[in-house]
């Protein structure tokens, strides 16, 4: 007689081997790759300092502290993992969405605020390289559209702070148009990146519902509210990049799904505009293409949604183009302008992997053993049918944004600071984290609210969900009290 899967070697309650035991030889593989960029790193920096980051592979310096953040941000993270799981099992989906974004939002700004309202929030758009600086020189927008790229390179005249020559003139437009509706200076520019950036959070879970299963979702909902990457969303303007990219991705999502053509065009929309704040940013196409993939019936079935689709992406472009701003003409001087500065000394050597250690960071060890659970996923489950199989659905759209991350990681257009650059990226692996809540990698079956809600497998020598949700909240406030992150 053939043994059941759940009694062979090896299976576990999730229906991925190897189950708790390799979760937690993933997550120390991840604790060397970190221990060593930190160690390597700092060598590095300390014998000819070419890394320009004091405490690598993060853009930070040593400097424990507390502030008025913290008690706010330990209630957040005490209160997630306490009632986190059974809520998100419970709750009705037309409540959880905006609860997951508002608890979302009280845990960015609670650890933005541990540095202070001044240096968390008020400043950090201010500095001499951020967008805040150029407001003034966009009195004429025509203008400044037209004779962008002229400021692009350092050996030009009057050339752009470091982050507005590094992007599409979207990103500073954005700031320049919240000063002129009277949402002038460092603290309104700071609470929007962090009230839109948070959204994101419900983007992707609206796109896992969507494309895979919404007990999934709900597994995923707790996980991407603790994230340690919120730590880097507030305060910075890659927060709201990384917001208007989930979007643009989750309403494609409901596009194919739904068969809607209005949620495509409005897709379309905001993947043109995705292009035009981040020149990194088109790599979203390549999860996009994964929508594409997983909602192909509802493409067959109604093949006149990519009109709206295509419609809707060429809107931005052209706007800018027909305003006098050259994309690829931009893209090709920002390349100069990377390696004219601090990108042309990082050695590529040492930040081709160390990133990945950032990642490690930026996603926490939930995120370690989800991935290593989708790669199982992908492996043992290759026979099923994909577009029947919740857990496969899943586990190829976290793949391709990790795919995604690590073309990001290839380029070398990515040395130091993607720990707030790949935002938009790592966002997408923290749905992997759906794994490790359920009975079956499937999907959601009659046993998922029960064990969600207790917050722990049904199983003996798992590892509870609340358990995974400490050490991802453990992991932000750490970091965030005993660094001072900047960029």
């Amino acid at each position: 007689m053939r043994t059941p899967p759940s009694a062979e070697p090896g299976a576990t309650h999730s229906g991925v081997p190897g189950g708790p035991r390799r979760d937690l030889y993933a997550v120390g593989a991840a604790a060397l790759l970190v221990t060593a960029a930190v160690l390597v790193g700092r060598h590095i920096q300390g014998a000819d300092r070419t890394l320009f980051a004091d405490w690598p592979p993060l853009l930070a310096s040593w400097g424990p502290h507390l502030g008025p953040g913290t008690p706010a941000a330990v209630l957040v993270a005490v209160a997630t993992v306490a009632y986190g799981p059974p809520l998100a099992a419970r709750l009705p989906w037309r409540i959880l969405a905006p609860l997951t974004w508002g608890t979302a939002t009280a845990w960015t700004f609670s650890l933005a605020l541990v540095d202070g309202w001044h240096r968390g929030i008020a400043v950090r758009l201010t500095t001499p390289h951020e967008y805040l600086q150029a407001i003034d020189r966009f009195h004429d927008i025509p203008a400044a559209l037209r004779g962008f790229t002229g400021h692009i390179l350092l050996g030009s005249p009057d050339n752009w702070p470091a982050h507005v020559a590094g992007h599409p003139p979207a990103a500073p437009l954005t700031f320049v148009l919240l000063d002129r509706i009277g949402l002038r200076g460092g603290g309104w520019a700071g609470m929007w990146c962090i009230t839109v950036g948070a959204t994101a959070c419900v983007a992707v879970l609206v796109a896992v519902r969507a494309l895979a299963d919404e007990g999934l979702a709900r597994g995923a909902a707790p996980f991407l509210v603790l994230a340690p990457a919120a730590v880097w969303t507030g305060t910075s303007a890659d927060a709201y990049f990384t917001a208007v990219a989930a979007w643009a991705v989750a309403l494609l999502a409901l596009a194919v799904t739904g068969r809607s053509p209005w949620w495509a065009g409005a897709s379309g929309l905001l993947f043109g505009l995705t292009c035009y704040l981040s020149y990194g940013l088109t790599l979203v196409a390549l999860i996009a293409a994964a929508v594409l993939v997983l909602g192909r019936r509802g493409i067959r079935g109604r093949p006149v949604l990519l009109v709206p689709l295509l419609t809707g992406l060429a809107v931005v472009p052209t706007a800018f183009t027909l305003a006098g701003f050259d994309w690829w003409e931009a893209y090709r001087l920002l390349v100069t302008r990377y390696h004219q500065g601090v990108g042309g000394i990082r050695p590529y050597g040492y930040w081709v992997w160390a990133n990945l250690a950032c990642t490690v960071l930026v996603t926490g060890p939930a995120a370690v053993a989800g991935l290593r659970r989708t790669g199982a996923v992908l492996v043992h489950r290759c026979r099923d049918a994909p577009d029947r199989a919740a857990g496969v659905r899943l586990a190829l759209l976290v793949s391709t944004a990790l795919l995604a991350l690590l073309v990001a990681d290839l380029s070398g257009m990515s040395k130091a600071e993607t720990e707030r650059i790949w935002l938009p990226f790592t966002l997408w692996l923290l749905p992997a984290c759906a794994f490790l809540t359920l009975p079956r990698a499937s999907g959601s079956s009659p046993r998922f609210s029960t064990l969600l809600e207790q917050g722990g497998p049904p199983r003996a020598g798992g590892i509870p969900v609340r358990a995974w949700l400490t050490a991802q909240a453990l992991l932000a406030l750490l970091l965030n009290h005993l660094l001072l992150t900047r960029w």
